[in-house]
């Protein structure tokens, strides 16, 4: 190898003498003499854009040919980074920078070096607001009328991005940016987050060159399921690990990659954290800062924080309160207990909130470190709704009773107080803190027809494109106007055509006008908004709406025909505070006739105000990969199987088979389980022993064991569980097999009826995430070998199926209402 090498060495220095030595030839001397080709400017209205078609050469040597111009997509010169940070759940009335009793010093910098806008609005839901995001279309355009596991077969509503409206990211990277995503998406199909896909929604096929983070509406933020393009990661046994910081840390490798390789090419980020959406998971140090600090309660912290946010100018001087929903109770009127346990829940609220914008600053200070934050244009949206009220009245230590018909009493939650945002409990504080953080407006999270479920706090730091520092601007616009905003800076023409497919026009519209004049009048002068029912129109400072149903409320409050309308004159009423609906009959006709106009235009018909029935595919047309599915088979490896992809043995008899091979030394490990600590069960081996536990919402826990080691070689476990019936998420006694042999029965008192996880999957020949049970630890892989894993279905008692199919409803019902 060394003497071939050497031999090569002596060859190219040969070479290079003889080419010093040779005369360009007079073709090549003159051609080099010509001026060089120029290309034309690139249509950027197609995506991608095409490549120019020469004439094929009829030069014989290249030494005597001049190539073309070289075709490569750059984006326009100068064009910015981008940066959008999408904090979750986060009310008007909770941050600092808009004079909330969370302290976020990343965004009060950005607002004070910045812009900050104080009529900003969103859809007052998750997935309709990314989806709207992300592409500058309305979320029905979208067809994300509500969240993916609400989907049905109409338009509009159907869970699936049409072509025909690109992502944002896409247009950005076939323009010659390079695009990034970390944190939460969800904004695929909830049926298609599995190995059969397809997976052309999955952000790495939605326009982003990298992902990294979790898809669905939450996770558990110490033992996250996450995704690193469209592989599944593999968590660190770092005890102290937490997702955002893992998120953090990814984004910020990816940037300093990114510019370190290609300087002078733009980048796109999404930075859209966990935090703040249930569950409320944050160490200790960050809920520390907060203790004592609300002990006064939701109602005197409302009155706080609009003395705060008329003292920034954030609302005008004069502006009143918005009524308390009588739902929530009175601070003075609770229980000392109930004071204790509300005021923690909002400590460790308040502690995840400033843990996630210090973790913003540390992405925000690596990219100056860069030398490019200057041309770094950075949006720090202060919530994708309003604050979350589905915690209910108390509040919740794991989320997943609620979802089971389980209620938890304060004197129960109290007993985790010190747990409350550890790794132990899946917690959501009680809806009165929502209504709080949405201060000045009455209503929160979900209620589409109140500022407080759409209006969000917004920062805008460009400090080469934007001369004003600490400036409000108070010009309407809505989260389909960041898109625009961006292609504006960046000088892209919105596209015509992506991929082939002709484009839906952008609906938003851009902000760039904003930047340099502050009393400029708004161009966003007519915007819908609809979510199960909850629907308003806002036209040039009026705003009609109706509230068809609260956050908290199961059941519509009346018929969609008969739902009783407000309106507001918001350019006088910031706060929603003064219904005009009596008083001005003709304005609110003109505005209800106005939304059934924009509702056409936007695919926004038929209201869909169903909940329970949404839940069933079947019933609403929603694709559902089990069904009519009696049997199930799986293999080794399989992981991450959510609840919308794996076979659904609630509330009936079945059986778990597994065809194994025991080594001669033993096997230990998990043959297949399903979701963790916070409910589910395990099939698993343990010195040797076949076991099967039950985890009845983390609060009880049965195990069926075996007492002998099954034996090495071939061999079939099956576990039988015979459901007792008569009702929903009733008990039954199991049963091990070994071989044939019946070798342990057991009872299993409980069962969850409805869900077991949201994020927590099941796995084949491990249990990842958090453990069933705490007899072993994550992930606890199999050391034997595999062959499969079948569940096999019986057949339920015609009334067991009723109830049970009601309960799902139900159960999905609740479900999506927190999401």
């Amino acid at each position: 190898m060394m003497r071939r090498n050497t031999i090569f060495h002596m060859i190219t220095l040969a070479l290079a003498a003889f080419l010093s030595t040779v005369p360009p030839s007079p073709v090549a001397a003159q051609q080099a003499a010509a001026p060089a080709q120029v290309a034309p400017p690139p249509d950027r209205t197609v995506l991608p854009i095409p490549e120019p078609r020469y004439p094929h050469s009829t030069v014989f040597n290249a030494r005597n040919a001049t190539p073309p111009p070289r075709f490569e997509v750059k984006a326009p010169a100068n064009a910015p980074n981008v940066l959008i940070v999408l904090i979750d759940d986060m009310g008007f009335g909770q941050s600092s920078a808009f004079g909330g009793p969370v302290n976020m010093p990343t965004v009060d910098r950005l607002a004070n070096a910045g812009l900050r806008y104080n009529e900003f609005h969103t859809t007052a839901l998750c997935s309709p607001t990314r989806a709207a995001l992300l592409s500058g279309r309305n979320h029905h355009m979208n067809n994300m009328g509500s969240i993916t596991e609400t989907a049905t077969a109409v338009p509009g509503q159907t869970g699936q991005r049409p072509n025909s409206v690109a992502p944002l990211a896409e247009m950005l990277r076939l323009n010659g940016y390079s695009t990034a995503a970390f944190g939460k998406s969800h904004e695929t199909a909830a049926w298609e987050v599995s190995p059969s896909g397809p997976t052309d929604r999955w952000p790495t096929r939605s326009g982003f060159d990298k992902f990294y983070g979790f898809l669905g509406g939450e996770t558990n933020q110490w033992a996250p399921l996450l995704y690193d393009g469209m592989n599944q990661v593999e968590l660190p046994t770092d005890p102290n690990y937490h997702f955002m910081t893992d998120m953090t840390d990814q984004a910020i490798k990816w940037v300093q990659a990114e510019k370190s390789l290609t300087p002078d090419k733009p980048f796109f980020i999404y930075f859209a954290p966990g935090a703040t959406h249930a569950p409320h998971h944050v160490p200790k140090a960050w809920i520390a800062k907060y203790k004592g600090k609300f002990d006064q309660g939701w109602d005197k912290l409302r009155e706080e924080t609009l003395a705060r946010q008329i003292k920034l100018g954030v609302v005008p001087a004069g502006t009143k309160l918005a009524p308390k929903p009588e739902a929530i109770k009175d601070w003075a009127a609770l229980t000392p207990d109930e004071k204790k346990l509300f005021a923690r829940q909002m400590e460790v609220f308040a502690g995840f909130g400033e843990y996630a914008d210090a973790e913003i600053g540390r992405l925000i200070r690596a990219i100056e470190a860069t030398g490019h934050l200057g041309n770094t244009l950075i949006f720090y949206i202060v919530g994708d709704n309003g604050s979350s009220a589905e915690g209910g009245m108390n509040g919740l230590f794991n989320e997943y009773t609620y979802f089971n018909g389980v209620h938890e009493t304060v004197e129960e939650i109290l007993k985790h107080y010190d747990e409350l945002g550890g790794p132990t409990t899946y917690p959501h504080f009680a809806a009165g803190w929502a209504v709080a953080g949405d201060t000045p407006f009455t209503w929160t999270k979900q209620v589409a027809s109140s500022y407080g479920g759409t209006r969000n706090g917004m920062a805008i730091h460009w400090p080469r494109g934007i001369a004003a520092k600490g400036e409000l601007r108070s010009q309407w616009h809505h989260v389909i106007d960041i898109a625009p905003t961006i292609l504006e800076a960046a000088g892209l023409p919105g596209p015509k055509s992506v991929n082939g497919t002709a484009q839906t026009p952008i609906e938003g519209v851009s902000m760039v006008y904003t930047f340099a004049d502050s009393k400029a009048p708004s161009r966003h002068t007519t915007q819908y908004f609809e979510i199960f029912g909850n629907r308003a129109i806002y036209r040039d400072g009026w705003l009609a709406g109706t509230v068809h149903r609260a956050a908290w409320e199961f059941k519509a409050r009346r018929p969609l025909e008969d739902d009783i309308w407000e309106l507001y004159d918001t350019r006088t009423d910031f706060s929603l505070a003064n219904d005009l609906a009596a008083k001005n009959p003709g304005k609110l006709k003109e505005l209800q006739d106005l939304f059934l106009k924009e509702a056409v235009k936007y695919s926004v018909l038929p209201l869909d105000d169903r909940l329970t029935e949404r839940f069933v595919a079947a019933t609403v047309g929603r694709p559902d990969l089990m069904a009519g599915r009696t049997s199930l088979t799986v293999y080794d490896g399989m992981k991450g199987m959510s609840e919308n992809v794996f076979i659904n043995l609630k509330n009936k008899s079945h059986t778990i088979t597994a065809e194994v091979e025991i080594p001669k030394n033993g096997a230990d490990g998990v043959i297949l389980a399903q979701a963790g600590r916070f409910g589910g069960w395990s099939f698993y081996l343990k010195d040797g022993k076949p076991a099967y536990t039950y985890n009845w919402l983390g609060l009880q826990r049965y195990t069926v064991a075996g007492t002998q080691a099954v034996p090495a070689g071939k061999a079939t476990l099956r576990f039988d569980f015979a459901y007792d019936g008569g009702g929903l998420g009733k008990g039954g006694t199991g049963t091990l097999f070994v071989n044939g042999k019946n070798v342990a029965t057991g009872r299993i008192e409980k069962t969850q009826f409805a869900i077991f996880s949201a994020d927590e999957g099941a796995d084949v020949g491990a249990d990842e995430g958090t453990p069933v049970t705490e007899a072993y630890k994550v992930p606890f892989k199999f050391t034997g070998k595999i062959d499969k894993v079948t569940i096999d279905l019986k057949e339920m008692k015609t009334a067991d199926k009723e109830k049970a199919e009601t309960a799902r409803k139900e159960a999905g019902m609740k479900k999506a209402l927190s999401d």
